[in-house]
């Protein structure tokens, strides 16, 4: 886990739970695109914490696992990305949403006023069957019943092109990171604005009992 602060003054919380696509995968942790964001916030003068918890081959139940320590701290901005590594183990699409809206729940119920920002993930067009169409379309619905905002496809422009991705296929590099940054920072950037305004964020959570 890497924290990147921008400001100690009014500082607000982002908390990017995600894997290796979040985490950097043979990256530095540098060039993953939650550092590159803290260097976006910066330079726009919005003061954030920025902490990258994102594990490389993280699935959403392990996700729920390695979620309780996160919540011991405010969290204003909630980014989730989790579940490609979960398609490709095969579990179902109801299984996956599930576990998500396990951890969005767990991160409200610690912080009320949090903004969530889910990622939206599809899976490789090798066949257009009921499964990929379903996977693609289950960020979009957590979004809406959750009130989050929507990041439409985490990888896109990214995605297939060889100059962008590591030779695995499948990991962005770091050109391809700076990619990754740019769509998240479409929609994050206006959420930012309104939480460092007073519209949104979260009080500290409460002590554990």
């Amino acid at each position: 886990m890497l924290t990147y602060v921008t400001s100690a003054a009014q500082t607000k919380t982002i908390l990017v739970f995600g894997d290796s696509l979040s985490d950097g995968f043979m990256l530095k942790r540098s060039e993953a695109y939650p550092a590159l964001l803290s260097k976006k916030l910066h330079a726009a003068g919005l003061d954030f914490q920025v902490t990258n918890a994102s594990a490389a081959g993280g699935t959403t139940q392990g996700g729920l696992e390695r979620l309780p320590p996160h919540l011991k701290r405010r969290i204003d901005i909630f980014i989730l990305e989790l579940g490609i590594n979960d398609a490709f183990r095969g579990l179902s699409v109801d299984e996956i949403q599930n576990n998500l809206q396990q951890i969005i729940d767990r991160v409200k119920a610690r912080n009320p006023n949090v903004r969530v920002v889910i990622a939206g993930m599809q899976l490789p067009n090798y066949a257009t069957d009921d499964y990929v169409s379903a996977f693609g379309k289950l960020f979009g619905d957590l979004a809406v019943k959750n009130g989050a905002a929507l990041v439409p496809y985490l990888l896109g422009g990214v995605a297939g092109d060889p100059s962008l991705n590591l030779a695995d296929g499948i990991h962005p590099n770091a050109a391809g990171q700076k990619i990754l940054a740019e769509n998240v920072w479409r929609v994050l950037e206006p959420i930012a604005r309104k939480v460092v305004q007073g519209r949104g964020g979260s009080p500290e959570p409460p002590a554990d009992d």
